[in-house]
């Protein structure tokens, strides 16, 4: 394996997620040094601060407004750049009952946009690795799918040296549970195992689930490979 210089900071933002979390704790572990970002109005703020700083990581709680967060990259000044941000639908509605607007265009698009425009204004150029979705394309009328395609074209787009990484179903212990997506990785990864069995290795790879762990794993050394920047990796094109 070739060794890669160690970055001189990595920010993570989505941090708290399944994958975020992951990702951060493996950083620390190879002592890489860490800002896990923490939304500032989260109810779990105390207790995430405790976990990350247990890992070693530096806790950052900038607001989503691009301005401070353009001031907290360049007080940063990471050379990587985790975006690893996303709700999901249960919590959309829940925050809906507050009055709180929180879809698939807000978090997963808008804070992603945010996030590459304040390092774009902090005069920065990280490698900005953005965690989107298997299935991406222009037609897809499922607000997930959509929202993920518009980060990717406004990437595309962007002076920023990103990587795009398209997994399919992620396991792991997650805050919010989600029945749906661990039958359907359950089903799915049995179907796909006899795919592989007859012949159809290529498509189990594309569409065989991931845990966090996996995941994480693959996203950072996605990071460290500088022939990487500005492409899209599908599941089965990650450096397992």
């Amino acid at each position: 394996m070739i060794e890669h210089p160690k970055p001189s900071a990595v920010f993570v933002a989505g941090a708290t997620g399944l994958t975020g979390r992951a990702v951060v704790a493996r950083l620390c572990k190879r002592q890489i040094p860490v800002v896990a970002h923490v939304r500032p109005d989260s109810a779990r703020l105390d207790e995430w601060k405790e976990h990350f700083s247990s890992l070693g990581a530096e806790v950052d709680t900038t607001a989503w407004d691009e301005v401070a967060m353009s001031e907290a990259m360049k007080k940063h000044k990471p050379e990587w750049v985790f975006a690893l941000l996303g709700t999901t639908r249960a919590r959309s509605k829940a925050s809906a009952k507050q009055g709180i607007e929180e879809s698939y265009m807000t978090v997963d698009y808008g804070m992603t946009v945010l996030l590459a425009r304040a390092l774009t204004h902090a005069g920065l150029r990280p490698g900005f690795v953005y965690l989107s979705s298997i299935g991406v394309h222009a037609d897809s009328q499922n607000s997930y799918i959509r929202a993920r395609y518009l980060v990717e074209q406004f990437l595309e787009e962007s002076p920023l040296p990103y990587i795009i990484a398209r997994p399919s179903f992620i396991l792991g212990n997650r805050d919010q549970d989600r029945p749906m997506e661990r039958v359907g990785a359950f089903f799915g990864d049995n179907l796909l195992r006899l795919a592989g069995f007859l012949g159809a290795k290529r498509l189990q790879h594309r569409y065989q689930s991931l845990t966090n762990e996996e995941l994480a794993e693959a996203l950072i050394r996605l990071a460290e490979d500088p022939d990487t920047r500005r492409q899209t990796f599908e599941r089965h094109q990650f450096p397992l």
